[in-house]
């Protein structure tokens, strides 16, 4: 179905109260399915969207799923569309942007639960593995943000001195490094212990230290430093 529709809407009384409720109302004033309903007004205004937002929870599963779906999936999605997918992901953009508003700023180190956010956001839902280092001056804020790789961590794409040396190019001190699991546990596997392992070495070598792997998945996250593993 196409986004726009010349059928006139008869819904500005519903759209109406549900604008209240969201202007008066707490973080649960509106169900998930009227969250994306509401966004779905505002790139189809002439169609009632409450089948559509319903649809889209039930093939992606929850909110979550929805906010962080393919876009080419959620364009061809019967009913939506570019402008209505891009809708969407504006959404995600801002919540990545919010999470990571003063991270740069303080030691990450002292904004342990903002960076857990803000990684969650980013990669809890992906449906492919993503690899991060973040880089940190001698004070632990953050230098840079590095997307390594959308793809496996092995040192066929994570080389341990290369990492080391870019931390030496930027003048960093330490670094973080991250990565999610599709699969949605966030436990280690072997893999990921040893290649830690390696990059820490090589820090260690040359000065850098590395602080923390962090894993991030769906059913929360793990910290390597925390279970001795570092």
């Amino acid at each position: 179905m196409p986004e726009k529709s010349d059928q006139p809407h008869h819904g500005e009384g519903h759209r109406a109260r549900l604008r209240t409720r969201l202007l008066s109302g707490g973080a649960e004033a509106l169900a998930d399915y009227e969250v994306l309903e509401y966004l779905l007004m505002t790139a189809i205004p002439r169609r009632d969207v409450k089948p559509l937002a319903k649809s889209l929870l039930d093939r992606f599963g929850n909110l979550a799923g929805v906010f962080n779906a393919d876009p080419a999936a959620l364009a061809k999605h019967p009913g939506m569309g570019e402008t209505s997918a891009a809708a969407l992901k504006i959404v995600v953009l801002a919540a990545r942007r919010l999470a990571r508003t003063g991270l740069k700023e303080a030691p990450l180190l002292a904004s342990w639960q903002a960076l857990i956010d803000y990684l969650t956001i980013d990669m809890a839902h992906l449906n492919h593995e993503r690899v991060r280092v973040l880089y940190l001056d001698t004070r632990n804020r953050l230098v840079l943000d590095d997307l390594v790789t959308d793809g496996t961590l092995d040192e066929a794409a994570v080389h341990p001195r290369e990492v080391v040396k870019k931390a030496l190019d930027l003048g960093a001190s330490a670094l973080i490094l991250v990565h999610n699991h599709p699969s949605g546990s966030p436990e280690p596997s072997r893999a990921d212990v040893q290649i830690t392992q390696r990059i820490a070495e090589a820090g260690r070598l040359l000065g850098i230290v590395v602080h923390d792997h962090v894993i991030i998945g769906r059913e929360g996250h793990v910290s390597l430093k925390a279970k001795g593993l570092i």
